[in-house]
């Protein structure tokens, strides 16, 4: 079973840059679309970005000119590259796992596996 683990928040400004990463561990990460989400403070978790098994992209409207996510299958690890951040980008983030061989997706209920989350603040 894969264990996620998210890292690289913290508080910037707006503006500024933040690269995410998330570490899976337990084998089968490389077949697995991986995806980022993103809850605010009192509002549902919402959909950034996935990257499929086979290397295929998705990106939420908002962040698709200023976001890019990745994998390193070597590393067993997905980033979430964040650049031009605004204050509405401000939530806790989380990084998810599909079950094996499954395709693309951006609704959290087909991920199955999810880390821990880690905070990211974007001051005005």
């Amino acid at each position: 079973q894969v264990q996620l683990v998210e890292s690289g928040g913290g508080l910037v400004q707006a503006g500024d840059s933040l690269r995410l990463s998330c570490a899976g561990s337990g084998g089968t990460f490389s077949v697995r679309t991986m995806g980022w989400f993103r809850q605010a403070l009192g509002k549902e978790r919402e959909f950034v970005a996935s990257v499929t098994w086979g290397g295929s992209t998705y990106y939420e409207d908002s962040v698709k000119d200023r976001f890019t996510i990745s994998r390193d299958n070597a590393k067993n690890t997905v980033y979430l590259q964040m650049n031009s951040l605004r204050p509405e980008d401000t939530a806790v983030y989380y990084c998810a796992a599909r079950p094996p061989l499954k395709t693309g997706s951006t609704w959290s209920g087909d991920f199955a596996i999810w880390g821990q989350g880690t905070q990211v603040t974007v001051s005005s």
